[in-house]
């Protein structure tokens, strides 16, 4: 289904702050760099959220992050929600792309196949889009055109690595795990289970992976799998390790239903507002251990910002070096002991806030995810 949002009021005032100041990044090198820079009519133009469902925490984030960016600038904002299929997601773009106006597009790709349809429909209809966390590793933003301005992620090896070392150290390095990825053809899922895979091989030979269930993003997916791992391993379950928090919070109801939350200790990725809640709380005998920090508004406003740049010609993608086409950004490793260093992030406006900031410093250096590298991740052991 294809969600569309009323054209946002253009807010005159906070434009003409972004001008400013990325005009100010001119002068002082900054790499927002063209004389050629130019306001972008609503009437021609118009800014595009697209998401992998409606249901996953992250991507309602995404959402509010797009929104809060839009409203900033004074674009319209539509909203495409893929409902976990790629070719609905797929679909529903072409639809926003033939109504005419130019797109400046963020996609939290569902398959990272999707990317090259979707980059090459975008160039087509004369807009620029940012990818964020799914390609083919040899799809390179360079080799493709100005039109695909970057491919953008957190280390997904990092997160992996986290939340084992998070179970491990909870577990006094003995125990028995079960694994929640995402969506099987995801570089995303694919590399925090690689990092998770690769720290419990490396350094904690007393735990021992049981099983791995895809969840899809989904934690009702999550939940139903859960259910069925606890049929089949019962109390052999010590530790869960999820590939995201929206997995997590439907494998602890599963948990909880089944007598066995208290027992069980749980590490993941993302700390949503759900997990801060049961980590504040102390919910199953503080059953989460370990989190890694980013927030999906973060990322949406990130992607669509540096697609926004390369739309008014503020930018010029070809010109950029490459990891600022594709991009790792920081991640943190969070644990009950660290977190109220992260509680102001969800804080009421929040992603207000954050897209301020972003149009201040640019995309690549706004606090609390600077950039910090690029390139395909290199999975252990290779």
């Amino acid at each position: 289904m294809c969600e569309k949002t009323a054209h946002l009021p253009l807010n005159r005032t906070r434009r003409a702050l972004g001008m400013t100041v990325m005009a100010a990044a001119l002068a002082t090198g900054l790499g927002l760099g063209s004389a050629s820079a130019q306001e972008l009519s609503p009437d021609e133009w118009v800014m595009v959220v697209s998401v992998i469902n409606t249901t996953n925490p992250y991507m309602i984030s995404n959402i509010e992050g797009a929104k809060a960016l839009a409203d900033h600038l004074g674009l319209p904002l539509e909203v495409v929600n893929s409902n976990n299929s790629s070719q609905e997601g797929i679909s529903n773009i072409m639809a926003i792309l033939a109504s005419g106006r130019k797109p400046i597009m963020f996609v939290n790709t569902v398959s990272s196949s999707d990317a090259p349809t979707i980059v090459d429909a975008v160039g087509r209809a004369g807009g620029y889009v940012t990818i964020w966390w799914n390609k083919p590793d040899d799809y390179k933003p360079w080799n493709v055109g100005d039109h695909f301005v970057a491919f953008q992620k957190h280390p997904g090896v990092s997160s992996g690595r986290c939340g084992a070392q998070a179970i491990a150290g909870a577990l006094d390095g003995e125990g028995e795990v079960v694994l929640l990825p995402g969506v099987q053809d995801s570089t995303t899922s694919q590399t925090r289970v690689a990092g998770f895979r690769a720290e419990i091989a490396e350094n904690f030979p007393g735990i021992t992976i049981l099983e791995e269930r895809p969840s899809n993003w989904d934690p009702q997916i999550a939940a139903r799998n859960a259910q069925d791992l606890i049929v089949k391993y019962g109390d052999q379950i010590d530790a869960v390790w999820s590939a995201d928090d929206a997995m997590q919070i439907g494998a602890m109801q599963a948990f909880e239903n089944a007598g066995l939350l208290n027992q069980v200790k749980f590490a993941s990725d993302g700390l949503y507002p759900k997990t801060l809640e049961d980590i504040q709380s102390g919910r199953g005998n503080n059953a989460i251990v370990g989190e890694t920090f980013h927030r999906g508004y973060m990322a949406s406003a990130v992607g669509l910002y540096t697609a926004y740049l390369a739309a008014t010609g503020e930018i010029v993608p070809s010109e950029l070096p490459e990891d600022k086409r594709e991009s790792l950004f920081d991640l943190s490793c969070v644990t009950p002991d660290n977190i109220g260093d992260y509680l102001q992030y969800d804080e009421p406006g929040a992603p207000a806030a954050f897209v301020d900031r972003l149009v201040e410093s640019g995309p690549w250096d706004v606090a609390p995810m600077p950039l910090v590298g690029g390139g395909v991740e290199v999975l252990p052991g290779s």
